[in-house]
Parts: structure tokens; sequence; C-alpha cells
């Protein structure tokens, strides 16, 4: 079991018994289990949180307010990790949401990453030349309050995948230059075994289609999701899994044991992780994080500048605190735990990796390059 994951089971059950008399059941580990009574019993309303929580009043200005913009919706699983005495928990930052998040800046955007102007037919979105994006659905387990998305998950605007697939395949089959799909939305393991086998189906009959991913946070906020039904499937299309943490203590025996079954099923495993101020924007907390995931056998691979979404102000960190912790991070730990720093250039500019200066200065075939340490190094290139 992981460090700073061991839960006290007294506790765990204690949890678990509260949320669900506040969901007025009584607990039952069967149900519990269950990855559609999870989706069925998520915790929405203020009333519901005012009994799970100690809120403060930016948090109940929040629960007020803020679902008229971005829906609020927590797993039971999720919900029964949330500190109820401490406001700055950095599960609890996540998912409920604050008053601040009514304050616009003037940086932020509705569509942070230019996805729209780059959408050729709904669902799709082709920006980099062999790779695409394809929205599956709009739903989420439990919605992130900095969420990239926000102007379309849980809206209810997008069709159903199933009526945009056509549209879908025969784009990508005109165009042959695509090899990489990466599936998102929302997020697709909400779907039900046929239609996701369906899906998948219908793109691993693309001859030039070499690489498909799944963006999900599932394994986070619904690991009971992760049925061997599930794996079975992903293994069947050689799907690599994309997974979103950001902090420690989401690495519960239960996420270790979907992660563990998705990786003894032969599913490639990495992570990203969104900067976020209170949550994880220290060495300590990123390094904590990124050193679980390797022992449940997950790659961390992106550190992401958090989007400059609207009202999500008081959760960016500056980008000066990113390239610090990266430079803290790179060379006092293992290089599979350090990820790639990289700000998704707002506007449709794509991800563009940050990093200190390492090159000093290459002239006359001679590059002087600075180490993690500080120190100055040269490499001639070949006479």
């Amino acid at each position: 079991m992981l460090k700073n994951t061991v839960l006290d089971p007294l506790v765990t059950s204690t949890q678990r018994t509260e949320i669900c008399r506040i969901l007025g059941e009584t607990y039952n580990q069967e149900h519990w289990n269950d990855w559609r009574w999870q989706m069925r019993h998520r915790l929405t309303k203020l009333k519901q949180f005012q009994q799970l929580l100690q809120l403060t009043p930016t948090e109940e200005q929040g629960l007020l307010i803020a679902p008229e913009k971005f829906a609020v919706a927590v797993t039971p699983h999720f919900a029964s990790l949330l500190d109820p005495k401490d406001p700055l928990c950095p599960l609890r930052l996540q998912v409920i949401p604050r008053q601040e998040e009514l304050i616009v800046s003037s940086t932020d955007l509705i569509d942070p990453c230019g996805e729209d102007s780059d959408t050729p037919v709904p669902g799709l979105v082709h920006r980099y030349p062999d790779r695409v994006l394809l929205l599956a659905l709009d739903s989420c387990a439990a919605y992130c309050r900095y969420c990239t998305r926000s102007r379309l998950v849980s809206q209810g605007e997008m069709h159903p995948v199933t009526r945009r697939l056509d549209a879908i395949v025969a784009y990508l089959e005109e165009h042959t230059e695509v090899r990489d799909v990466l599936i998102s939305g929302g997020d697709p393991l909400l779907m039900s075994d046929e239609p996701l086998d369906n899906l998948l189906r219908r793109l691993r009959g693309i001859p030039h289609l070499e690489f498909i991913r799944i963006g999900s946070r599932v394994p986070s906020f619904l690991p009971q999701r992760i049925t061997p039904e599930l794996v079975a499937l992903l293994r069947k299309h050689r799907v690599w899994l994309s997974l979103h943490f950001c902090h420690v203590r989401e690495l519960t025996p239960e996420v270790a044991q979907a992660c563990d079954r998705l990786a003894d099923g032969g599913i490639p495993l990495g992570s990203q992780t969104v900067l976020l101020k209170g949550v994880n924007d220290s060495e300590e907390a990123l390094k904590n994080l990124f050193h679980g995931l390797l022992k449940l056998r997950v790659r961390p691979y992106y550190l992401y500048q958090c989007d400059p979404v609207v009202g999500t102000a008081h959760l960016r960190t500056s980008v000066q605190t990113g390239i610090d912790l990266i430079s803290k991070l790179r060379g006092h730990t293992t290089g599979y735990a350090v990820p790639t720093y990289v700000i998704d250039a707002p506007g449709g500019g794509g991800k563009v990796p940050i990093q200190a200066e390492t090159l000093v200065a290459y002239e006359n075939g001679t590059a002087t390059v600075r180490n993690w340490a500080g120190k100055t190094y040269t490499y001639a290139d070949p006479g």
C-alpha cells in the first residue's frame, strides 16, 4: 500500500456510512463498489455538502451560484476523501466551487485552447498534422473546477457520439495523414462497454490509424469503473490510457487496485497533472504524487500550466512557479518521475514545453549546457 494513502478502515467505514446517510441510503459494500451506483448517487446539492463538510461562506456562495455556470458533482468515492474540516484540503479545492469562480480576469478565455476553430466536424478537433482529438461525450464522473472544456462539458449541448460517429469516421478515412486519435470529452470511460467497444472498433477499422488513446479521470474519481470486462475491451483494441491525477491523496487502495488491473491487463498508463495553487504547487506535493504514480506503474508525462479558463485565476500559479518546481525535481529524483512542463498556448498554439534554460550557448559546433546542479559542460559535434 502506498505511503500517504494508508486509510484507517474504521475512519473509511464511518465516512462511507455518513455519505450514504446523507444520500438516504444504508451503506452496502456491494453497492459502493458498483460504478453505476456511484454515478447515480453523486453529490450535487448544497444541502448534501452542508451535511458532509464544514463549508466556508465562499464555498456556500460558490455552491449556490457556480452551478449556473458549470455543474457540480462528486462521486461518493471521491467525497469520502475530502477533509470535512479543512477548506484548503487539496482534493476539496478541486471539486468544491468557491465564490472566486465568479471573478472574471482580463486574461480568462472561454475556449482557452482554441479548439472550436480547429473543429472540421462536430466533436473532432484537428490541430496537429497527424493527430486528432475526438470528443466522445460531455459528462464526467466529477467536475474539476478548472476544467478546460467547461464551455462544453455538462452543458447538454453535445449530441451523443453515436449520432456523430459516421461523419467523424468519414473525415478520418479521407484524411490519411492522421495516425493518432485521442478520445476525450467529458470522460469516455463513462460509456458503457458496448458503445465504447463499437467506437473503438470503428476507429480500428481505419487502416492508417496507428495509435488510439483515451483521456480519463475515471481511475481517480470512479475506480469502480475499471472492471475486468473493461480492461479486456481496452486490451482488445490496444488502447493507451492518459489518466489525470493531481494529488497523492487520490491514490487510494481502490485506485491502486484499478491501476494494477489495467497494468496487469497490458494497458500502457500515463498521467497528466495540472499545476494548481494550494493543491500541488510545492516540490514535496509533486514528488509525493509522481513517486506514488510510479509505484502504480503510471508514468507522469505532462505537468500542465493551468489553462486560463474563465473564473480560475484563484487556482492558477505563475509560470515561474512551474519552472522552479520542475528544476527542483530534475536531478533530485528519477527521470521517470519528472514530467514535461507545458503550456497549452492560448488561442490554439498547442502544447509548448517550458523549462529553465539548459543550452547556454551553441557556437562553432560546440554546445555549452547547464545541468540540474547549475554546473556547465561542453559537448562538441563530430568533426
